[in-house]
């Protein structure tokens, strides 16, 4: 969660100085990928993309995804998000609705799969994605092609069989019983998380370990950093003891599941969620709240975070698409404007799997499924976007942004101006289900991106069918 001027601001910390030496380890494949050396102006411009790996191809393995990492390069993806790679707890493993798989028939069970989020071993890698040396090339492929990759952390809880349960018991929060419980409420009562078993932060050599198992990707597997699930539920003195003990091993780019102002603080995380700007666009898409609610939310976030924080922002992920809704249930023909809006506005612009071939259904989360691979006009956007987002400095977010200034419009539109020196981005959206008119005045000639249409300065008022947009450059 972070401040909207700033995209990269912390993400350049990550990556200037990541020239370091290649690693040996045990093996068949003895040296990892090189390091990359990232400029503070390459990363004003990065596009973040979330790896479903388990349905991201019919046979979900590394190695079919590691074989399209050039096509989502052709998308100016940078930084890859790859959701938990670790085994899987078979103990209470989750199935569907709120039933375990060992209520269901042996026969039946193996289907399966379980939760991502419900570890048995954070230093090993999940047999249903192939071996340690294919998660290597994965790394090595996306060092190759100028991508940084990101593990998916689960800090706040494990599986119940976590080898920590019977080594490290006292790593857990017990009830009165002594008996391990799963993550609770503040009243005590069950979050719902049945199938993990909850952290006791309290234990230092809970915090050592869990330190050493993250430095053992960072500086065996040469991985570029993490995403940490709920980042806000652990205690931010454990991040103030992890992150420095990270980057002091390797400058590395640290994203936070959590809207929490004080996790920016003092150069812990990168980058957060902005959670508030996704559900202010589902409200707006849905017709249950007015634009005028976009700038609320716009200058709430610029009030509660500095200038260095970034937020991540974007249409769905792997929690929206499961549990809340494709991107067409929650946007419906609102869907296109959102994506355009995701990338021109302050911050880092998120790809999930799947969001590019226009996935319309809900992925199944503890069982298999998978994407579409077939290109059409969703891909087609999001790689013109991706190129603005590369080459055009009018949207950058880092150290050096690009300003962001909301212009006057009527109620059902939103017309804001980002600049960085002469270059200006002009955004016109039409944010609701009824055609309307913009009055502007312009200084220059624009092009409008998408049909390539000149838009002269002599020009007073655009009409704007439904739920339409305009993107001009100068």
């Amino acid at each position: 969660m972070q401040k909207i001027t700033t995209l990269i601001a912390g993400t350049l910390l990550i990556l200037t100085s990541c020239k370091k030496e290649v690693k040996k380890v045990e093996g068949p494949q003895k040296e990892i990928s090189k390091s990359l050396t990232y400029s503070e102006e390459k990363l004003e411009n990065a596009i973040i993309y979330e790896a479903n790996i388990r349905q991201y191809s019919e046979k979900g393995t590394f190695e079919e995804f590691t074989k399209d990492i050039p096509e989502l390069k052709k998308l100016g993806v940078k930084i890859i998000w790859l959701m938990p790679v670790f085994p899987i707890s078979e103990t209470n493993r989750k199935a569907t609705g709120d039933k375990f798989a060992h209520e269901f028939p042996e026969e039946e069970r193996k289907k399966y799969l379980g939760s991502y989020y419900a570890v048995s071993d954070f230093k090993k890698i999940n047999p249903e994605f192939g071996t340690i040396d294919d998660f290597r090339k994965l790394v090595k492929t996306a060092h190759d092609n100028e991508m940084f990759v990101i593990l998916d952390w689960v800090p706040n809880h494990t599986g119940w069989d976590h080898v920590w349960i019977q080594s490290n018991p006292d790593f857990y929060t017990k009830n009165h019983k002594g008996e391990i419980t799963d993550p609770l409420n503040e009243d005590g009562s069950s979050m719902g998380w049945k199938d993990v078993a909850d952290l006791n932060y309290e234990n230092p050599e809970l915090r050592k370990t869990m330190i050493s198992d993250m430095l053992h990707w960072v500086e065996n597997e040469n991985i570029d950093g993490f995403r940490c699930d709920v980042a806000g539920s652990v205690p931010t003195s454990f991040w103030k003891e992890a992150i420095p003990q990270i980057r002091a091993k390797k400058d590395v780019f640290m994203l936070a599941e959590a809207w929490e102002p004080e996790l920016f603080k003092e150069t812990l995380f990168d980058m957060g969620y902005g959670w508030d700007r996704h559900h202010t666009m589902n409200h707006i898409a849905k017709g249950e709240k007015p634009v005028k609610e976009w700038d609320v939310t716009f200058e709430k976030d610029a009030d509660r975070y500095e200038e260095d924080d970034i937020l991540m922002t974007f249409i769905t992920n792997h929690d929206e698409n499961s549990w809340n809704g494709t991107v067409q249930e929650r946007m419906g023909e609102a869907s296109e404007l959102f994506t355009v809006l995701s990338y021109l506005t302050p911050g880092m612009p998120l790809i999930y799997s799947g969001q590019e071939y226009g996935l319309k259904h809900r992925l199944k989360f503890f069982e298999k499924d998978k994407i579409p691979h077939e290109k059409g006009k969703e891909w087609e956007i999001l790689e013109a976007l991706g190129k603005l987002k590369v080459e055009n400095v009018a949207l950058h977010g880092g150290k050096k942004a690009a300003s962001y200034l909301r212009l006057p419009s009527n109620e059902n539109i939103l017309f804001f101006k980002r600049t960085n020196g002469e270059k200006e981005i002009i955004f016109i959206g039409n944010l609701s289900d009824e055609p309307t008119k913009q009055a502007i005045e312009l200084e220059k000639d624009y092009t409008d991106y998408f049909n390539q249409q000149t838009i002269d300065k002599m020009t007073k008022e655009v009409a704007l069918e439904a739920w339409e947009y305009k993107l001009l450059i100068n």
